[in-house]
């Protein structure tokens, strides 16, 4: 995504605890910033993508963090999936001196970042969003405002329960054919052509198929996700039965030692 934002000509200066990782970004023409301070203060809009809320706290209000090098006016876009009470909280606290924030979770994995069509989900004020606009339109295809502030990260969690839900339909479909004797991939192809079909059919499928569990999503980040999809829920009282099915498969396959495996690896808890 960096490198992107530097193709299109944007001057982008980094920071980040791994080094080799911001070698390679000088290499493409970023600058490198020694510590979130400096960074905060020498960049007009900061894009902070991060695993967790934590993460994103402690970035952000955390003893040397951004807000020690915001100043009014400067724009803050956190890209990364967390808790939306999260991005309400630093919002209120960037508010106050000023700096206006956006959350703008993506999704499209590491194939979408790569070729720059991922989809974007923003909560925020609409000011906020149309001055983020070019920025998101080098980095994905579909981008949407959704609401105010946390309305981009309940979104996110609306995809990957969405997402997870069918991949489960998915597994569940093979396991029957393979336990008939049936040939997986024929099943595959009939229902490509029917209502069945679907994106994760179609490439979460194939990847079952081929046995290839190289990450385009990590399983331990889907199971995040959907951690984070269970306690929005909880907030307001719901009860998600599916995706708390999901959830427990996926955490079974990381006990298992998987978690670094795509999430089309779900298909081995049946399996087992």
């Amino acid at each position: 995504m960096a490198i992107n934002l530097i193709k299109a000509g944007y001057k982008l200066n980094v920071f980040d605890i791994n080094e080799l990782a911001l070698i390679e970004l000088q290499n493409s023409g970023a600058k490198i910033m020694r510590s979130l301070k400096e960074l905060a203060k020498a960049s007009d809009v900061i894009i902070c993508i991060l695993p967790d809320s934590p993460q994103v706290l402690e970035v952000t209000l955390g003893e040397g963090g951004l807000i020690h090098g915001l100043e009014a006016g400067k724009l803050f876009i956190d890209m990364s999936t967390i808790d939306s009470s999260t991005e309400i909280e630093i919002h209120e606290k960037l508010n106050a001196i000023g700096v206006d924030s956006l959350d703008a979770p993506v999704s499209g994995g590491q194939v979408g970042a790569e070729m720059g069509s991922l989809s974007i989900m923003v909560g925020g004020h609409v000011d906020s969003f149309e001055r983020a606009l070019p920025l998101f339109q080098v980095l994905g295809k579909k981008i949407n405002h959704i609401g105010n502030i946390g309305a981009g990260q309940i979104t996110k969690s609306c995809s990957q329960i969405a997402t997870a839900l069918t991949t489960q339909g998915v597994v569940e479909a093979f396991t029957l054919a393979k336990r008939a004797g049936i040939e997986i991939s024929k099943v595959r192809d009939a229902l490509l052509g029917g209502f069945a079909e679907s994106r994760v059919l179609e490439l979460t499928g194939a990847k079952i198929l081929k046995r290839d569990f190289t990450p385009g999503f990590k399983l331990k980040l889907y199971s995040k996700d959907l951690r984070i999809a269970q306690d929005a829920a909880t907030e307001r009282s719901l009860f998600l039965p599916g995706t708390q099915l999901m959830y427990r498969e996926m955490e079974a396959l990381l006990t298992d030692g998987k978690g670094d495996l795509d999430f089309s690896a779900l298909i081995q808890v049946f399996e087992k």
